[in-house]
């Protein structure tokens, strides 16, 4: 299962994070659908009910658009079926987080928006799960292993007139491709289907989603039994996403366990969903209940992130599921920044 996520970045980081490749191989940089931007908010400890960022095809609110084409767009996390007749959505007396690969053709809140085509990629730094452990459990921080950047950072002083007279002439070229590599945090690509739900009475439509699930991979079936249907790699997320030429049928076969991800344990504050701080991702040494030494890893990204130029972030909300501001995050620092700065980061892969 997936009960519980991150996502720190800002909005304009989460695009720069999740450009992706076209059916020709061009990267494209995706941008939000008017107004959803507003609607997001970063957060160290997202719940079902909340809204998260995902990718979709731009087709699905524009039919001219091309198949392939995405956008980025914010919704609910637990989805709402387009037939439901209540006027609460919160008001539905069953989950829909989580919906098992198994049972995606026979259950109707599934079977009918992913026939057709309404697959999205859910995207977070990582998500939590609980290993049980008598009678307590331990929760995990789980996402992509991260590796250092090839690229050269935007406002690296090392960088001659020279490179940025080549680096201008190479985007006049492609002016359509995304300008600059995303050198941050790589995002987490989860596979979902999601759903748009019009109150009976009018008004706004609401878009929802489920994290699709399969069986545990090798390496974090110790954890859990079950974790979220990873894409793994710009080809599986084009896929995913381009109902225009992946019908569902071949779809399904995206849908597998992935032994790929890397973990480690953090402090039980995540288990209250109204904690909202670095301190929720934050490594704990098992034995000793304290944060263990600097890794190269960790290193390596508070390296990135003091050397970057940070865009202007929005605070996470103490309690996103309320949409409370939270007054009292910090100010100079802000998602992903201030848990590398403070972070201890010793991740597993096994």
């Amino acid at each position: 299962m997936c009960g519980r996520t991150a996502c720190t970045l800002a909005p304009d980081e989460v695009s720069r994070a999740s450009s992706y490749r076209n059916r020709g191989g061009r990267r494209r940089q995706p941008r939000w659908r008017d107004g959803d931007a507003d609607k997001y908010r970063p957060s160290y400890n997202k719940s079902p009910q909340s809204m998260s960022p995902v990718l979709l095809s731009q087709r699905h609110f524009d039919k001219e658009a091309p198949a392939d084409e995405c956008v980025l767009a914010t919704m609910r996390w637990g989805l709402v079926p387009s037939w439901f007749k209540e006027k609460d959505p919160n008001m539905m007396q069953y989950s829909t987080s989580n919906c098992r690969s198994e049972n995606i053709l026979q259950k109707k809140s599934y079977k009918d928006p992913f026939n057709k085509g309404q697959r999205c990629v859910i995207l977070a730094d990582g998500f939590y799960e609980w290993r049980k452990e008598g009678k307590d459990k331990q929760p995990f921080f789980i996402y992509f292993p991260q590796t250092e950047a090839k690229t050269k950072r935007q406002g690296d002083p090392t960088s001659s007139a020279r490179d940025d007279e080549n680096q201008e002439t190479a985007l006049a070229a492609k002016a359509d491709d995304v300008s600059s590599e995303w050198t941050g945090w790589k995002l987490l690509t989860m596979a979902g289907v999601f759903d748009c739900w019009t109150p009976p009475d009018g008004g706004e439509p609401l878009y929802s989603y489920s994290v699709i699930t399969v069986n545990a991979a090798p390496n974090i079936e110790s954890i859990h039994h079950r974790m979220p249907a990873i894409l793994d790699g710009d080809e599986e997320v084009r896929r995913w996403l381009d109902f225009g030429e992946v019908k569902s049928r071949d779809a399904l076969k995206l849908l597998e366990s992935k032994n790929i991800l890397a973990f480690h344990p953090v402090s039980s504050l995540v288990n209250n969903s109204r904690n909202n701080s670095p301190k929720c991702l934050q490594p704990v040494d098992l034995n000793s209940k304290k944060e263990p030494k600097p890794t190269a890893s960790s290193k390596m990204m508070a390296g990135w992130l003091k050397s970057s130029t940070p865009s202007k972030r929005k605070e996470p909300d103490t309690c996103e599921s309320e949409e409370k501001k939270a007054g009292s995050q910090s100010k100079s620092k802000g998602g992903i920044q201030e848990w590398f700065q403070g972070s201890k980061k010793k991740p597993r892969t096994t």
